[in-house]
């Protein structure tokens, strides 16, 4: 190791001069950053834990405890480096055996355990709140949050290298003495507490569920501390990283009862505070669900305070924590308690809704959308969390006169219409079959509005309800009639290139629903008057920019081509190659089209699935076509040993070659199609796809 005994000594020259008070600003950065480019540039000999390594490690330590956060920080990314070789299994290869790989590893890891204990408790101070906090500017407190998440970072790098439990004893050394060190009354200094729950929570991930002499101190003692707003933020979120914790030591229920305490003050001092409460009780309920079964009254009253407001402060979208938080512990009763339970739960909800329709069409229709979506967004959560699907699917059938009046005013809307549908929707994929009586009453009310307002939102609906329903005899003639007026409406409103990029929400979900039916229900779907439309109305957004609207249409298309793969669609080949292959030859011109510059080079892999689909299952045909189409490119664009490799390629697939191998030769087309601007419009203007897209097929 000749370099670092030469440079070592050198540099350790200039280490005093860190501290030195005399010493310009910028000549202290200058030599921090020294250290720090030193580290990161010998990090793997400093590994090996040699005298001279550690005398470096020595001094990037005195870098990191500099009081200025630009200049201690410039050391981070070393430490993280150097975890990441005293951990990873890689960097001890060379030791051979298992034995000797963990002989060398432990060896290692305690070598640098003083450094990295010293790291935790030079870091964790940095993460303190300034005395003038509330008076920076709002970019400077940005910054500062900045700050604390860099720091997280170190933390858990330490973690990693001590362990979880280690690390967690030495910021509760801090926490001790920062209880300790604060006073009392007006002169209560609450920021180091903070500062050492904040490094608590950040480590929360590496603690073991098992820990059973530090964290009941830690937890024993948070609701002994001040509800000052920012220490109580902190607090919060300490509960909800360790509800993990909390389920799993003996003495977790005996805690329970006080934290949720602090957690309903938290949400009655600031909105900031309030959120935090709001996830942590999420955490709680999530994790220690089946303990706080017994409690469910109690947390009842909690939820109900937030949802109608008065002292508590917890905004509408945090709101819906304290909503899935109930439904998961509701979810844990049995059955017989579930459906008064479900009621309770979704009354908070239902009411205000109940409240605003009694008002009348008028009013209903002139509410602002935030006034009903605040509460629908509630019962959707309600309706996805709680799983009781018995339970779900009654509540449904008594809240639909509700939802039908909301359908019915606010049909136009397209912000309340989504909210609904993903309310229903959630309320579908839950209860599944149960929900036969209401599916019903539901498709009927979406099939009259969509002929009125082609609301995406219905599409995505009605592809939940496929999902479930499309292979079910009973529902047959319903659904039949319900995805051929939907389809229909859709393709009546895409006649012309620009209503897929004017609509591209529309393209998406009603492609989406094709595909699904295409899964679920391919004996109404191939058999309908609707499939030979579709695939005329895919073929003339297929080149649409939207990436989301080109990729259905792109997986539509494959779908189709992919029939034969499916048990469930072979019996509808035949149909469907009376359809594909008199527009055989149109498809493959539009898909070689958009691999060569008519869809961006992202969408390159979809497109060509697409490609490599129709050729299997048309074989020598999809060649025909293909070859037609690149013979329609210049030479002076593309070479004759160019469109052969893509030919080629083509033929490997039709004859049930890998996809993987055949990638290459479809990429290098595109590319070369793509090189420039002026050969790409060449291309474009042989292929002409937006020409093509607009003839119909009889």
């Amino acid at each position: 190791m000749p370099l670092i005994q030469v440079l070592v000594p050198r540099i350790m020259n200039l280490k005093a001069q860190l501290r030195d008070p005399l010493k310009d600003e910028e000549d202290v950065k200058a030599i921090a950053r020294l250290f720090a480019d030193m580290g990161d540039a010998y990090v793997e000999l400093i590994a090996t834990g040699s005298d001279e390594s550690m005398l470096i490690v020595q001094a990037l330590l005195e870098v990191t405890s500099h009081p200025e956060f630009d200049i201690a920080s410039m050391t981070f990314n070393f430490w993280h480096n150097l975890q990441i070789i005293l951990i990873e299994r890689n960097s001890y290869a060379t030791y051979g055996n298992e034995a000797s790989i963990e002989a060398a590893k432990s060896r290692l890891l305690q070598a640098f355990r003083p450094s990295y204990e010293s790291l935790v408790s030079l870091v964790s101070v940095k993460v303190e709140y300034p005395q003038d906090y509330a008076d920076l500017s709002r970019e400077d407190q940005k910054d500062f949050k900045q700050t604390r998440y860099a720091v997280a970072d170190v933390l858990i790098d330490a973690a990693l290298v001590l362990g979880g439990d280690a690390t967690l004893r030495i910021l509760y050394m801090k926490l001790i003495e920062a209880i300790s060190k604060s006073g009392h009354g007006q002169n209560t200094d609450w920021r180091p507490a903070e500062a050492a729950l904040y490094s608590i929570r950040a480590i929360s991930d590496y603690v073991s569920s098992t820990d059973g002499e530090v964290m009941p101190q830690i937890m024993s003692l948070l609701p002994q501390l001040p509800h000052q707003p920012q220490l109580l933020q902190t607090v919060c979120l300490v509960i909800g990283a360790y509800s993990k914790w909390l389920d799993a030591a003996p003495s977790g229920l005996s805690f329970l009862e006080p934290l949720i305490g602090i957690l309903v003050s938290g949400m009655r001092v600031s909105e900031d505070t309030a959120a935090a409460a709001a996830l942590a009780f999420r955490h709680i309920c999530d994790d220690c669900k089946k303990k706080l079964c017994g409690s469910l009254e109690s947390l009842y009253e909690i939820y109900k305070g937030a949802m109608i407001g008065g002292p508590f402060k917890v905004s509408d979208e945090d709101s819906l924590n304290l909503v899935e938080a109930l439904s998961m512990v509701t979810t844990e009763l049995p059955s017989e308690h579930a459906k008064k339970a479900l009621e309770t739960l979704c009354f908070p909800a239902a009411i205000p809704l109940q409240e605003i329709i009694n008002q009348g069409p008028i009013a209903l229709g002139q509410k602002p959308a935030r006034e009903l979506t605040v509460h629908i967004d509630r019962l959707a959560n309600i309706f996805r969390h709680v799983n009781h699907p018995e339970a779900v699917a009654d509540t449904v059938q008594r809240l639909w006169p509700i939802f039908k009046a909301i359908f019915d005013i606010r049909s136009r809307d397209m912000r309340t219409m989504e909210s609904l549908c993903r309310a229903c929707k959630n309320a579908v994929r839950t209860s599944k079959t149960l929900m036969g009586v209401t599916v019903g009453a539901m498709l009927e009310e979406i099939q009259g509005l969509y002929k009125q307002h082609q609301q995406p939102c219905f599409l995505y609906l009605s592809s939940e309800v496929v999902k479930i329903f499309g292979s079910d005899p009973s529902c047959t003639n319903y659904l039949k009639i319900h995805i051929e007026s939907l389809f229909n409406h859709t393709t009546f409103v895409l006649t012309k290139v620009q209503d897929f990029s004017s609509r591209p929400d529309l393209v998406d979900d009603c492609f989406l629903l094709a595909s699904r039916c295409i899964r679920y229900c391919p004996q109404l779907f191939f058999q309908s008057p609707v499939f030979p439309s579709l695939v005329d109305c895919s073929l003339m957004g297929i080149t649409v920019q939207h990436r989301e609207a080109s990729n259905s249409i792109l997986n539509f298309l494959s779908d189709v081509f992919d029939l034969q793969n499916s048990s469930q669609g072979k019996p509808y080949v035949s149909i469907r190659d009376n359809v594909i292959i008199p527009r055989g030859a149109t498809i493959t011109r539009i898909l070689v089209a958009a691999l060569t510059g008519a869809l961006p080079s992202s969408r390159i892999e979809t497109v060509t699935y697409a490609l490599l689909a129709l050729t299997r299952a048309y074989g020598v045909k999809t060649l025909e076509w293909a070859k037609a189409t690149v013979s329609l490119i210049p030479s002076n664009a593309v070479t004759e040993m160019e469109r052969s490799r893509f030919l080629q390629a083509l033929s490997d697939a039709a004859s049930g070659g890998a996809i993987n191998g055949l990638m290459i030769p479809i990429e290098e087309l595109s590319e070369v199609c793509r090189r420039n601007r002026s050969v790409q419009e060449i291309v474009q203007g042989a292929l002409r796809p937006l020409e093509l897209n607009m003839v119909s097929v009889s």
